[in-house]
């Protein structure tokens, strides 16, 4: 992982930690949320208050989140909210934490200039000791207080306010009046600086968890149904009418368009999807290459091409399927048939427009593992475990790549990749494309020289590539 870190690939943004007073901070609310303490004088934190470096010296990686369920954080700076998740074991928790500090930032900006904040995003379930209990996960409450509890002394204080506002007789109640003095010592002015957080709740309907070997949850889904990356039988009883492991392509892609949440990426708007889709040849190139012992060292796209030809008989479905798909894009060649059961039939996807993309081209991700710039940017936690089974000179590449290719523009990456253009107003079908004349029954007539545009939901209905088996549906 070395080539990671020193690239800013792994344990990179993360927020350092060097100065006696913040150590000291920190210390006192890791005290408050697990009972122990560091003995380092500077370490570096994700953004929930994480760091690699205390987790190596307590022999605990786990030592903020009790059995992978309970995430619990410590704030030291709002520009923790900057920094990435290490170790998630749900996809959610970041997106959580970052709202939190984002919402309340002001706050916990005071808060802060004075003490750590502690806190925990609380659900009730402490422990999953089966698939079944990640279905009773169904909100996540964020709590959180300073050290010495001054969010819940200024509640304290709120409510003697209000009571000494409201009733007739507190003008001559010296005990209150002693009483909120004391407290306002400790909060400062609540209206000048309001200490209270905002209360926030995010429900927990579809999502990702390392638990269990890997399982995605679409609950809220308009076919609900869950996704295992081991064998289906291990998840037990689970009461979804879609209950799919990885072996299953033909029902993983049956569920992901009768839900509607992929798309082409051919067919996807403002992108130039031949060029993403010779990327991920290229990406696959590397693979064999590399396997053949070939030195990747400083590869560029026109060495990628010559390795190309020259492993052309090794390379696998996968390159011969993109491959296909580029001629007809680019050479007017005729359209692939390309169904879910093919090995790059998950390459060609990518998550449509709606609230779950994110979680849709992580799974995506895993389903088409040789795009290692999707792995990376969409699923760092499997991107790693695989990374550390390549050889070196695939480890050289991939790590070049990312540093010089993906991190100078992140952001304009995952645009280009992952963003969506509004639809125009009046679409227009494409002439000659392989959707033209397509039926329920997969059958194309533009090879033929003739062609008869289809709409939206006809190709929605059978596929990108046509016909998916229905079937499929249809398991033991």
């Amino acid at each position: 992982m070395k080539r990671l870190i020193e690239k800013g690939l792994m344990f990179g943004n993360l927020v350092r930690v060097d100065s006696p007073v913040l150590v000291e901070r920190y210390n006192r609310a890791l005290k408050v949320l697990t009972g122990k303490q560091t003995a380092l004088t500077d370490f570096h934190m994700d953004i929930s208050g994480f760091s690699p470096e205390i987790g190596d010296e307590l022999d605990d990686p786990l030592y903020l989140n009790h059995a992978g369920v309970n995430r619990q954080f410590i704030l030291l700076t709002t520009a923790q909210k900057t920094a990435p998740l290490l170790n998630a074991k749900f996809s959610t928790s970041r997106g959580i934490l970052k709202q939190f500090i984002t919402d309340n930032e002001p706050q916990l900006f005071a808060l802060t200039a004075n003490d750590a904040v502690a806190g925990e995003l609380i659900n009730s379930v402490y422990m999953a000791k089966s698939p079944a209990d990640l279905l009773n996960i169904r909100k996540i409450e964020v709590e959180a207080d300073t050290t010495d509890g001054t969010v819940k002394t200024a509640e304290k204080l709120g409510r003697m306010i209000d009571r000494f506002k409201s009733e007739d007789d507190a003008w001559w109640d010296d005990v209150l009046i002693a009483q909120m003095i004391g407290l306002a010592h400790e909060t400062g002015d609540l209206t000048r600086n309001p200490v209270r957080l905002g209360e926030m709740v995010f429900r927990q309907d579809n999502f990702w968890t390392s638990h269990f070997g890997g399982v995605y949850l679409f609950r809220n889904a308009a076919k609900p149904g869950v996704i295992s990356r081991l064998d289906r039988g291990a998840l037990g009883d689970v009461p979804m009418d879609w209950v799919m492991d990885f072996t299953q392509r033909s029902q993983i892609a049956v569920f992901l368009n009768e839900n509607e949440l992929v798309e082409p990426i051919i067919k996807a708007r403002g992108i130039d999807a031949a060029a993403i889709l010779r990327q991920k040849m290229d990406f696959i190139v590397a693979e064999v290459a590399s396997v053949m012992g070939e030195d990747l060292n400083g590869a560029t796209r026109r060495d990628l091409r010559v390795l190309g030809r020259r492993f052309a008989q090794l390379l696998p479905l996968e390159w011969q399927g993109l491959a296909a798909l580029v001629r007809w894009a680019e050479e007017g060649g005729p359209w692939p048939r390309i169904d879910s059961d093919h090995p790059a039939y998950f390459y060609t996807l990518r998550a449509r427009d709606h609230a779950d993309a994110d979680l849709v081209n992580m799974l995506l991700s895993e389903l088409s593992p040789l795009d290692i710039r999707q792995l990376f940017i969409c699923h760092k936690e499997v991107f790693y475990d695989t990374y550390g089974q390549w050889p070196d000179t695939k480890k050289d590449y991939v790590a070049e790549f990312l540093h010089t290719e993906y991190m100078v523009d992140k952001a304009g990456t995952r645009e280009a990749l992952f963003g969506h253009e509004a639809p125009l107003e009046e679409p227009q079908p494409v002439q000659n494309s392989p959707w033209d004349g397509l039926t329920t029954r997969g059958i194309n007539t533009a090879r033929a020289g003739g062609h008869t545009p289809v709409s939206d939901k006809q190709i929605d209905r059978v596929g990108p590539w046509g016909h998916v088996r229905r079937n499929a549906r249809k398991w033991p």
